[in-house]
């Protein structure tokens, strides 16, 4: 079953329900259905089964946007004014899209760049309500259904495409893992452009749920998103660490607790232990699990709940069903339906991650390769050690960045932290954020941690750099740490 029918079916169950708000603005599953097939029927006239930009700001009326493209029989990929004139004009240049859906201001956005080939420009305001769409007839489920854009932060950004037999296999996985029902109350952190919004917007749409799109300028004052949580009862949230820990870090949690929530996710990045059990002592009896992919195999691809006690570290755990995780030379490598299709338009860049099974070469069997290095404990469960590039020789050893990271995140009062290496200088530059002085933090490393492992250097600052989505920017801290 496609997305929009599925939508259709939730619609007529829950017509009047909220399915998505802002607090300020919200849609029904009815309306939700009306305003897809209005933009279905506008984009059905203008392109087939090709991407098909969409670039609005965080609001419902994007999601309306989203499905409408995918019930046209197109591929949606979504962008944001919030990534910048620069990068966006990058991307619009290597798609040569036709076909923009736009609000007014990211209309106008587009419009002050040069492009060689202007895509024609479609305002949603503008899109006339449709009184009959007929759905293309239904396309195989390995076409596409998005194309996900990935940070950049490390070089030119590249279009991860994904089917719809991934989208909808991966659904159903992660919803079973959150345990999603029609009493769901999403809290959404993350931009509509990145692949975390996934989890938020299409169970959701399957089973009824409601998600809120919290404005990311509230996540500034941490006391103001935790009585967003409150005001709209929100019991589900899947958020980046640092965003998590931007609100215990500096104390919110002892000042006001979100009394609503009762599954915590998160991911992205490791959770530092001492701030996690600042989380779990607010909220005891709440749900908290890790969630482990990146968006080469539509976002999610293992999952851990911590139950008992956690003090080295929290474990990315086991791979959700129908999915396989190898461990080849250390690097993990995934297996299954929701790998995606590769990069859009860059068959040399797809050909270097996505690689034959390195365990036979009996028939085609595509992996994914991470670039994230890991190991099994002592339970069968998969520890992240650190990104194969985050791998370096320090004073003659092999060093994990990641290894000094997890021990200091064990350190109280610290609330965020991430090493940086100069390879000119052969220099590890740690960067922290918290309530600890530098001499009292070096004096707890050096007590937990081997000469080899110390930084050369350690820095407070006032608050990480946050790369589009609300990881920590390491490419900013290491010009930071080279100019200083």
């Amino acid at each position: 079953m496609s997305i929009y029918e599925q939508l259709k079916q939730t619609a007529d169950k829950f017509p009047d329900k909220t399915a998505f708000s802002d607090g300020t603005d919200s849609l029904s599953f009815a309306e939700l259905l009306a305003a897809s097939q209005n933009v279905a029927a506008a984009v059905a006239v203008r392109a087939k089964q090709e991407p098909v930009v969409v670039c609005m700001d965080k609001h419902p009326n994007a999601v309306a946007a989203y499905i409408g493209v995918l019930a046209a029989g197109a591929i949606y990929v979504p962008l944001d004014r919030e990534l910048g004139q620069a990068r966006v004009a990058a991307i619009l240049g290597k798609l040569a899209p036709r076909l923009v859906v736009a609000d007014e201001t990211s209309a106008a956005f587009i419009a002050e760049m040069e492009l060689e080939n202007p895509p024609e420009t479609l305002l949603y305001s503008e899109i006339p309500a449709s009184s009959y769409f007929a759905p293309p007839p239904e396309l195989p489920d390995n076409q596409p259904a998005y194309i996900m854009y990935t940070s950049g932060s490390t070089g030119t950004p590249k279009g991860v495409a994904v089917s719809h037999r991934a989208l909808i296999d991966y659904i159903y996985s992660l919803s079973e893992v959150l345990g999603v029902t029609e009493e769901t109350v999403f809290g959404n952190q993350t931009p509509l452009y990145m692949d975390a919004s996934l989890k938020d917007i299409y169970p959701t749409i399957f089973f009824g749920a409601t998600t809120y799109l919290i404005p990311h300028g509230l996540f500034t004052t941490p006391l103001r998103v935790v009585e967003y949580l409150n005001r709209y009862s929100i019991n589900t949230i899947f958020w980046v660490v640092s965003a998590l820990t931007l609100v215990s870090g500096f104390g919110t949690l002892k000042k006001l607790i979100p009394e609503s929530l009762t599954t915590i996710a998160f991911g992205g990045e490791v959770f530092p232990v001492a701030q996690f059990h600042l989380w779990r002592e607010a909220l005891p009896n709440a749900r908290f699990l890790n969630l482990y992919g990146p968006t080469e195999i539509t976002g999610v691809c293992a999952w851990y709940e911590v139950e008992g006690e956690i003090t080295d570290g929290i474990p990315i755990g086991k791979p959700f069903a129908n999915t396989e995780i190898l461990l080849h030379n250390g690097e993990i490598l995934v297996r299954g339906p929701r790998v995606a299709l590769g990069y859009w338009g860059e068959p040399d860049k797809t050909a270097e991650v996505f690689v034959q099974n390195p365990n036979h070469n009996l028939y085609r069997d595509i992996v994914y390769r991470t670039g994230d290095l890991a190991r099994y404990n002592e339970n069968g469960d998969l520890v992240f050690v650190s990104r194969a590039d985050h791998q370096i020789k320090h004073l003659g050893y092999r060093v994990e960045l990641g290894e000094i990271e997890a021990t200091a995140g064990k350190i109280e009062g610290l609330a965020s932290v991430c090493c940086v290496f100069d390879k000119e200088t052969g220099r590890i530059t740690m960067f922290y954020a918290g309530d600890i002085e530098t001499k009292e933090l070096s004096a707890a490393l050096r007590k937990l941690l081997p000469r080899y492992l110390q930084p050369d250097r350690v820095k407070k600052i006032d608050e990480m750099p946050k790369t589009g989505i609300g990881k920590i920017d390491r490419v900013s801290l290491l010009a930071l740490a080279k100019g200083n």
